[in-house]
């Protein structure tokens, strides 16, 4: 391989990409495209519309995620946000390898329009194809380990040991960030608010990141909550676009709970920590000692404040006979996917694994 590979993590929600070697991608972007109808050619048809990348400010309800749950939905879409990307890569490398990360449902008619969108389309020299939940292991400086994977779509847990997934252990949860900012969407906007839809979307956003939490002990935390005085707290209250304020409840300041305390969100689903422990179960026995002190927490949802502690705590409290177990994390873990595969580019190991597009052509 050259020197520098572009390497491209492509979620539900953010597209991240980079060149390998680099300790943080240098382009992030909304996994979001839009389709708006054509001047010269009005209506309904894909002929008729034009594609665009991210929200359209003058037409906010034409956009869409071409990939959702980990399962792409719109392979157009997807061609649209990587011919953009190469594009932006290529100006300074032209000829370059590339790195694709894919989800540990590795179906082959979606590795096969991968491999035919890359080579045909967008003429790429060799491509790699490197599965998330391993490049975030790889991230984390471990060989043995579970991997708790949390973004924008899915929730997954992958107990590792030597580099290797261990077999039919994975465990895999279609509950994430999108339904996090469904339920804030919903018991912050009645339907007939006058807001604007992008700038509900901009307001969840805000709030998630920066009024959300996860409380160490929910019947404490709403107590505590409860019997506040109005304004007393200033991180309880949001500016709305119009200059109103809006008192934010208990609940919505402690939504990122849901991961935790499903059943408090009438959600029929485990929680994150009993995946994980029913994850680590399905391992041999001899090898829980091992995994316990390297439960490894990567993803965006990971990043609420108190998220790893309470994971430690309740791991804690069902493996009290485990001192050791532990829950790892670094300030960068909504990257540990493109961080591990930045690393995998140019590993002698994975050499092997690359197809360039001779072999493609022949193949």
């Amino acid at each position: 391989m050259t020197e520098k590979t572009v390497v491209i993590d492509h979620g539900s929600g953010y597209m991240k990409s980079g060149f390998s070697g680099w300790n943080e991608p240098q382009l992030v972007v909304p996994s979001i495209v839009n389709y708006r109808p054509c001047r010269e050619n009005p209506g309904p048809s894909s002929a008729r519309r034009h594609l665009g990348l991210g929200i359209d400010i003058l037409h906010p309800d034409t956009f869409s995620y071409p990939i959702q749950r980990g399962r792409v939905l719109n392979w157009e879409g997807v061609e649209h946000i990587w011919s953009f990307v190469l594009k932006k890569h290529r100006v300074k490398h032209e000829d370059t390898p590339v790195l694709v990360t894919e989800t540990p449902l590795r179906d082959p008619m979606y590795r096969k329009k991968t491999l035919e969108i890359m080579f045909e389309l967008l003429d790429v020299p060799a491509l790699l194809l490197a599965d998330q939940m391993e490049m975030s292991l790889y991230a984390s400086g471990f060989l043995t380990g579970v991997v708790v994977d949390s973004g924008c779509g899915l929730t997954r847990v992958q107990p590792f040991h030597l580099g290797r997934p261990i077999r039919h252990t994975g465990k895999t949860l279609e509950f994430a960030g999108q339904d996090l900012s469904d339920y804030l969407f919903k018991s912050l906007f009645k339907e007939d608010s006058k807001v604007n839809k992008l700038f509900q979307l901009q307001i969840v956003d805000t709030i998630k990141m920066r009024k959300c939490y996860v409380p160490q002990n929910l019947v404490e935390a709403l107590d505590y909550r409860q019997n506040l005085p109005s304004g007393y707290d200033d991180n309880n209250s949001y500016l709305l676009p119009d200059g109103t304020s809006v008192e934010l409840t208990p609940m919505q300041r402690l939504a990122p709970e849901m991961f935790f305390s499903p059943q408090v969100f009438d959600q029929e689903r485990p929680s994150v920590s009993q995946v994980v422990m029913d994850s680590i179960k399905a391992c041999d026995a001899a090898l829980q000692p091992q995994l316990l002190p390297h439960v490894i927490a990567c993803g965006g949802n990971t990043l609420y404040p108190g998220f790893t502690r309470r994971l430690f705590m309740e791991l804690g409290t069902h493996y009290s006979s485990y001192p050791n177990a532990a829950v790892c994390s670094n300030s960068k873990r909504n990257f540990s996917v493109w961080l591990g595969a930045s690393v995998v580019a140019h590993l002698s190991t994975y050499k092997s694994e690359w197809m360039t597009r001779k072999e493609y052509d022949e193949k």
